[in-house]
């Protein structure tokens, strides 16, 4: 038991952490991402407009929900990919989902339990870094 042990508290244990979660929270979003990359983000684009904000600010989701995701995978500047994942989903929340906050699902789970995962995700991210098992190797800035 004691050898477990050391594999979670040894000297790469926290580096392995920080990789399943960059590797998670990345490849889960990507899906969301490629979806607009690949069928367009007109939809969210006019939903802006309707609403007064420039409607090609709404092709940013894609940098959000596509580019930053694959970054944070792959472990390149992955604390300015955090924070522009979590940015995007908080900008999801503030002009859609709102009025979810305090809503359960159909299956009595939170309503933005996904979102939120993300949002806060994207925010660890951006606290821990990407550690040794990245493109950066956790060196610079930003990573």
């Amino acid at each position: 038991m004691k050898k477990v042990a050391q594999i979670f508290n040894g000297p790469n244990g926290e580096d392995l952490g920080k990789f399943l979660i960059r590797f998670i929270l990345g490849f889960g979003m990507v899906f969301h991402g490629y979806s607009k990359v690949t069928g367009g983000a007109s939809g969210i684009a006019g939903m802006l407009g309707d609403m007064g904000i420039p409607s090609f600010i709404g092709y940013g989701v894609i940098l959000g929900e596509f580019v930053a995701p694959l970054l944070i995978m792959v472990g390149y500047k992955s604390r300015l990919a955090g924070l522009v994942m979590s940015f995007t989903m908080l900008v999801a929340l503030l002009l859609v989902h709102t009025g979810d906050i305090f809503s359960l699902s159909d299956r009595g789970t939170w309503a933005i339990e996904l979102l939120a995962i993300y949002l806060v995700g994207g925010a660890g991210i951006a606290f821990l870094g990407s550690g040794k098992y990245s493109l950066s190797k956790g060196q610079g800035d930003w990573d």
